[in-house]
Parts: C-alpha cells; structure tokens; sequence
C-alpha cells in the first residue's frame, strides 16, 4: 500500500524572514529519508509546513495514503492528522502534568486509531518498557530520554502512515541518541511506515536513512541517493564531519 509524500517548491517565511526557498523533496513507501541541516536553516520549518502549523507562501504538498491523494496545504493540523500523518516534534512537546498513560492515549484520537487503542498501548510498552514502569508517572518528572521514548510511543497511537521525526537526537547523551534512533528504525521496519527524520547528528541519522537531503540556509543544497552517497559527499564532510 502506497503512503509517500512529495514537496514541489515550498516557500515559507516568518514575516519578512525567508525561512525555505524552492524546497523540493521526496520520502516514498516505507522508506525512511532525512532532513539533515544544523539550527536554523529550516528544517522544523519545512515539518510544521507540512503538519499545517505553518502556511507556505508557494509550493505544494501532496500525500499519497493507500489509494488516495491529498494535497495539505491549507489543511489544518486535524486533518493532515487524521489522514495517517503524525508528527514527533523538536522538544518533544509533551503535556508535562499529565501521566505517561493519558498522553498516550491523547495521542490516539484519530478515528482509525480508536478501535486498536487496547494493541497500540500493548505495542508500545512491549517497544518501550520503560514506558509500562512508569505510566503513571507525570511525563515531566521522567528523564529526556524516557520524554522523547514517550513522545515517539505517543505518535504510534495515532497508527500513523507516515511519519515526521524532528530532531529526536536533541538534549540526549550519546548513548540514549543510540537507543532512540536504533528504536525508530524497529518501529519503522514493524509497522511498514514511511518515514522522514530531521536531524542534526549526521553519525546516528545515516545509520538508519536509505537516502537524504542536506538543507542549508533554507535551500537543498544535496540531495543524496544512499547513505554512502550522503557519507562521501563533501558538503557533508564539511558540515558534519570537521572536512
């Protein structure tokens, strides 16, 4: 079953601050393609764009879900989620007062999602025992690496098609970055999800994307067919790499 997604041209700004420029990317079924680019050149842009938590001026978006094409610009957050699109966003966004149960099962209000709410939670403490531990903890009293565990199990309820990762390496020591990326590739691989990751850490990103794109300044300046392409380029080795 075809879930892929297409950006043709996406322009966005902040005012009178260009944020993207011409931004041309693909992530087709099942694969999982990354964002790379350091802060501020427009990557959690390009996943709000496509969220609908930010208006391109130009371009277009379009999402193919099973036997279905859509197109989201214009559409609100609620619908893009309701198609099979969820987002795990930069800071993990959790609602800190509430336990790690409840912004589990927020996060399965999307009508597909409601009738395996029972096997989507039994999935993701299986995934995330940690989780199971602590349910009913407040998510804000549990670590950085628990909250971004919780917030990828949060996204799962939803039973996503596709899947939108933002900077999930952010604030974890290099160990827990380890874990979190080995898990989206095991939740990838057992729910067939296609799946695009923005991310700063070049090392661990290129360890799980079949492909990518390098971003800077709002532009793509790389595209890159396979993580050897991406590891050879030189654009890479000098953001990344010290080259």
């Amino acid at each position: 079953m075809a879930n892929s997604l297409a950006i043709r041209n996406l322009c966005a700004s902040y005012g009178s601050v260009r944020a993207l420029e011409d931004v041309s990317i693909e992530v087709e079924t099942q694969e999982t393609v990354a964002l790379l680019g350091t802060n501020g050149n427009g990557k959690s842009t390009l996943m709000k764009c496509v969220m609908g938590l930010v208006r391109p001026s130009a371009g277009s978006i379009s999402a193919v879900i099973g036997e279905a094409s859509y197109e989201l610009v214009g559409r609100t957050p609620e619908e893009i989620v309701e198609l099979g699109i969820a987002l795990v966003p930069e800071g993990r966004r959790l609602f800190a007062k509430l336990t790690v149960e409840e912004n589990l099962l927020l996060g399965a209000f999307r009508r597909a999602a409601r009738a395996e709410i029972a096997s989507n939670l039994d999935f993701c403490y299986e995934t995330f025992p940690r989780l199971l531990e602590r349910r009913r903890q407040l998510a804000g009293s549990m670590s950085g690496g628990e909250q971004q565990m919780l917030a990828l199990a949060r996204a799962l309820m939803s039973a996503p098609r596709i899947l939108l990762i933002d900077e999930p390496s952010v604030g974890l020591a290099p160990l827990l970055v380890q874990h979190v990326i080995a898990k989206i590739k095991e939740l990838k691989e057992h729910h067939g999800l296609t799946v695009l990751m923005a991310e700063q850490n070049f090392s661990q990103a290129v360890r799980i994307c079949d492909r990518g794109y390098v971003i800077v300044h709002g532009r793509i300046a790389f595209a890159g067919r396979s993580a050897d392409e991406l590891s050879n380029n030189e654009l890479i080795r000098h953001l990344y790499l010290g080259g």
